[in-house]
């Protein structure tokens, strides 16, 4: 079972919540807002997604990897490596 399956609800309106932030900056394009305006709104849903990843990343290493380090073997090196690498891409992005 994925760690996220525990807070589905709340991830789910994270996302729905994301979701209409990026329809409104449809809705400001076609409108031709004005460009600061538009990327105020980018920068918000930016942040929204990034809040979203970090819940995710809060629960992984308390589920996913916890649970191989329990099995251990590859498997939990295999984990903290994955771990390791998503921490990673979002401090790049």
């Amino acid at each position: 079972m994925a760690g996220h399956i525990q807070s589905k609800k709340d991830h789910l309106t994270r996302l729905r919540r994301v979701e209409g932030q990026i329809r409104g900056l449809q809705r400001m394009v076609e409108e031709d807002t004005y460009c600061i305006d538009i990327l105020t709104q980018v920068f918000a849903a930016t942040s929204a997604l990034k809040s979203f990843s970090l819940a995710l990343l809060e629960e992984q290493p308390a589920h996913c990897v916890a649970e191989a380090t329990r099995e251990g073997g590859p498997e939990a090196a295999a984990k903290v490596k994955e771990a390791g690498d998503a921490i990673a891409r979002l401090v790049r992005a």
